[in-house]
């Protein structure tokens, strides 16, 4: 597995040979990464299309465009502030096309490490959870402002939780909570006992899909991926959890497959998950699962 130089981020790319091979980086090829992060995966593609400026580098957070203008400064490449819906639009209005396009559509490590950002449960931070911090939704606005009906809505639909409406209650009577901690432990009182994996972890994972808008946007975008694609251009996402995985392959079942008029054609039979190997070096990548197709 190839590691990236930024020591400081402490962020691996996943999937990053499964990634190459789908992708199929060829010389003079153009790269849209829709999820640029900290530029792991886009290294390692424009070293083999020795085509930098014929990349475009997305990311919403303005953290991570700042540390991509910087690694791969008089490059070339093309860097744009925006979600991913929003890029794509923009992209398609301009008539682009791609050789290859990626969307890596996990939460980065920095943000999972830096407790300001209020993604982890285990450090203590504001409930923030924002990735481009420019926006004005925040999660403490969600728990604290949101009905009871609605919290349950956002964690039946986002976090897959079964103990949603007790939670809502939860965190209802607690109110105001505006730290990590503070939710993680009300969250907690719904699931007495000790358990291998954090009992909050739905409850975080349904605020920042909330949040972020991530299923919403993901819906919107994936057939102006397909149209942004060139003849012969391929497409890989990384999902990290059950919904994303499923609305990707929902899409792929509408418009690829054995038929006449298909669009797409899936290179991936089944998800594509990390190997023994790449899980001992990097756990987060246990739950990416990787689809692919070719126009």
């Amino acid at each position: 597995m190839h590691l990236t130089d930024d020591a400081h981020t402490e962020h691996a790319p996943v999937l990053l040979d499964e990634v190459l091979q789908y992708l199929r980086p060829q010389e003079g090829d153009s790269y849209l990464d829709l999820t640029a992060g900290y530029g792991g995966h886009a290294a390692q593609v424009l070293a083999l299309t020795k085509q930098p400026q014929k990349a475009v580098l997305v990311d919403r957070d303005d953290n991570a465009l700042k540390y991509l203008q910087t690694k791969f400064a008089g490059k070339g490449a093309t860097f744009i502030h925006q979600n991913f819906f929003e890029a794509s639009q923009n992209l398609l209005q301009e008539n682009r096309t791609f050789d290859m396009i990626l969307a890596d559509l996990g939460v980065s490590s920095p943000h999972l490490n830096e407790a300001h950002r209020g993604f982890a449960i285990n450090l203590a931070g504001p409930l923030d959870m924002r990735m481009d911090q420019s926006q004005e939704l925040t999660a403490d606005t969600i728990v604290n402002t949101y009905s009871e009906p609605d919290l349950t809505d956002i964690l039946q639909r986002f976090g897959e939780e079964p103990k949603a409406l007790q939670i809502a209650k939860l965190i209802r009577h607690n109110r105001p909570l505006h730290t990590t901690t503070d939710l993680a432990n009300v969250v907690k009182k719904a699931w007495p006992g000790h358990s291998r994996v954090h009992p909050a972890t739905r409850t975080f994972q349904a605020l920042r899909i909330a949040v972020n808008d991530e299923l919403g946007l993901l819906e919107r975008s994936l057939p102006l991926w397909q149209q942004l694609l060139a003849p012969g251009g391929r497409l890989v996402i990384i999902s990290f959890h059950s919904l994303e995985d499923r609305l990707v392959k929902l899409y792929l079942k509408q418009v690829a497959g054995d038929r006449y008029d298909a669009e797409l054609r899936e290179t991936t039979k089944r998800p594509i998950t990390a190997s023994p190997t790449e899980l001992v070096f990097n756990p987060r990548s246990r739950s990416a699962k990787l689809q692919a197709a070719i126009k």
